[in-house]
C-alpha cells in the first residue's frame, strides 16, 4: 500500500541535527545577552554623567540603575507576548523577531545624542530603548532553550539545554572584554566622548551572523506534533496564558521563586560590583571588569557541567546546591572584595559564578519539564520574566540603596542569602522532573520515575 507522502512528513518532520540546534540557540543567546548586559555596564561606568549629569554622583548612578531595571518591567510583557505566539505560531519564528529587536534597540543606543545635545529628551530616549530591550529579552529566553529541550532526548535535556544559558555569561563576557579592551586603550575623556558608543554600534553586525543561523533551522518536533493535535482538536483552544494561570499556576509560582535566588546573586555579582568597587572602594574600573571578564570565562563551561550533573543526580538537587552555596559565599565575596587585592577580587568574582551556574545551569530543563508542551513556551517564560522584575532587576539598585544608607556590605549580603534561602524553598515544593517525556500533554505536578 502507497503512502501519502504529505501524511510521511507530518508524521516524520524535518529535524535539524542537536549540535546544529545547540549552536544557533547560543549565538542568538550570547548577542541578545551581550546587548543587555552592555547597558548595564555602561550603566554603572558612563549613563550616569552622559545622561542624567545634573545629579549627584550616587544620585546618577541610582537613575541610571532605574533606566536599568526599566528593561526587567518590561521582560513579562515581551514574554507574554511573545509565549502566546511562540505556543501558537511556532519557536523559530519568534526567535528570528527577538533577535531584530533587541540587536536594532542596542545599534540606537550606540547612536543616541546624550544629555548635553538634546537635554532631557536624551534619557527618555533611553529608557524607551531600553524598554525595547526588555521585550525582545523577554521573549529570547522561553524560544532559546525550548528550541533546544524540545529537540534533544531526555537523558541528555540538562546537559544541551545548559547550553542557550551560557549565551548569558557570554554576553556578559563579551560586553566586558569590549569595554575592558576600550578602557585600555582609550584615554578616559574619548571613552566618555565617543569610545562608548563602538560596543553599541558593533551589534548590528552580530544580529546579522545571529539571524544567519537561526534561520537554518527546523521548528520542534514536539511543537509541530502539539499543533497537529491541535488542528483535529474539535474544541476551540483556550489562550496560552489563560491556560497557564489556570491549570498550571502552581508551576509558574516554583518557576518564580527558583527564579529569585539565581537572578538577585547574578546582577549583584556583575552589575553592583562595578558601583563597589570604583565607588565605594574607589578601585578602578578595570579592575572590577577584568573579574567579570574572567569569572564570566569560567563560568560559560561551567553551566553545561552542571546541566549535565542534573541529568545524573536530578535539577533539584543541583540547584539547591548552587543556592545555598550562594547564601554562604556571598558574605565572603564581599570580604574579599574589601581586601583590594586584583586577585582575590578574581577568586571571589569567579567563585560566585560558578555557584550562580550551579542554579543556572540546570534552570532551562527544569522550567522546560515543569509544564505541558501546548503552554510551554508562556508558562515558562512568565515564570522566568516575573521574577526577573523583583530580583534582577532591582537588585543593583537595591544593593546601592542598600550600600548608602548602611555603608556597609552586610545588608547587601543579607538580602543575596536571602533571595538564595527562598529559591530553596521552592525548589523543596517542587516535584522532580528529569526524565520527563516533553511530549506529555500534562504538566509537572508527579515526581518523575527513579
Amino acid at each position: 500500500m502507497t503512502q501519502n507522502p504529505a501524511a510521511t512528513a507530518a508524521q516524520n518532520p524535518p529535524r535539524t541535527s542537536i549540535a546544529r540546534v545547540v549552536t544557533a540557540s547560543l549565538i542568538g543567546t550570547t548577542i541578545e545577552w551581550y546587548d543587555f548586559f552592555l547597558y548595564g555596564s555602561a550603566a554603572a561606568l558612563v549613563f550616569n554623567t552622559l545622561f542624567f549629569p545634573a545629579a549627584d554622583p550616587v544620585t546618577g548612578t541610582l537613575l541610571a540603575l532605574a533606566t536599568f531595571a526599566i528593561g526587567f518591567v518590561a521582560r513579562p510583557v515581551g514574554g507574554l507576548v511573545f509565549g502566546h505566539y511562540g505556543d501558537r505560531l511556532g519557536r523559530k519564528k519568534l526567535l528570528v523577531l527577538s533577535l531584530l529587536l533587541m540587536g536594532g534597540s542596542t545599534v540606537a543606543m550606540g547612536l543616541l545624542p546624550t544629555y548635553a545635545t538634546i537635554g532631557m529628551a536624551a534619557p527618555l530616549l533611553l529608557t524607551l530603548l531600553r524598554l525595547v530591550q526588555g521585550f525582545a529579552l523577554g521573549g529570547e529566553w522561553g524560544g532559546a532553550v525550548l528550541i533546544v529541550s524540545e529537540h534533544g532526548d531526555a537523558r541528555r535535556r540538562g546537559f544541551w539545554a545548559a547550553w542557550p544559558q551560557a549565551g548569558a555569561p557570554g554576553g556578559n563576557l563579551l560586553a566586558t572584554a569590549v569595554l575592558a579592551l576600550l578602557a585600555a586603550v582609550q584615554p578616559e575623556a574619548d571613552f566618555l566622548a565617543w569610545g562608548w558608543r563602538i560596543p553599541f554600534l558593533l551589534s548590528g553586525a552580530l544580529v546579522l551572523i545571529g539571524l544567519w543561523i537561526r534561520i537554518s533551522i527546523a521548528e520542534t518536533p514536539a511543537f509541530q506534533a502539539a499543533a497537529e493535535a491541535a488542528r483535529h482538536r474539535p474544541e476551540p483552544e483556550r489562550a496560552p496564558i489563560v491556560e497557564v494561570l489556570r491549570t498550571q499556576w502552581r508551576q509558574v509560582l516554583i518557576a518564580m521563586g527558583a527564579r529569585l535566588g539565581e537572578n538577585v546573586s547574578y546582577y549583584v555579582i556583575t552589575s553592583f560590583i562595578l558601583v563597589y568597587l570604583t565607588q565605594s572602594l574607589q578601585l578602578p574600573k578595570q579592575v572590577a571588569l577584568n573579574a567579570v571578564l574572567i569569572g564570566s570565562l569560567v563560568q560559560f563551561f561551567a553551566l553545561p557541567l552542571f546541566g549535565a550533573l542534573s541529568d545524573r543526580f536530578g535539577r533539584r538537587r543541583v540547584y539547591a546546591l548552587g543556592a545555598l552555596g550562594m547564601a554562604g559565599w556571598v558574605f565572603a565575596f564581599f570580604a574579599l572584595l574589601d581586601t583590594r587585592s586584583p586577585l582575590a577580587i578574581i577568586v571571589a568574582t569567579t567563585v560566585a559564578l560558578v555557584l550562580h551556574a550551579a542554579m543556572y545551569g540546570p534552570q532551562a530543563a527544569f522550567f522546560s519539564e515543569l509544564f505541558s508542551t501546548r503552554v510551554r513556551y508562556s508558562g515558562a517564560s512568565v515564570g522566568y520574566q516575573l521574577a526577573s522584575i523583583l530580583a534582577g532587576g532591582l537588585a543593583p539598585l537595591i544593593a546601592t540603596a542598600l550600600l548608602d544608607a548602611f555603608g556597609s556590605s552586610v545588608p547587601v549580603s543579607l538580602y543575596v542569602a536571602g533571595a538564595a534561602l527562598l529559591t530553596v524553598v521552592a525548589l523543596a515544593a517542587a516535584a522532580e522532573t528529569r526524565g520527563r517525556a516533553l511530549s506529555s500533554p500534562r504538566p509537572a505536578d508527579e515526581p518523575a520515575a527513579p
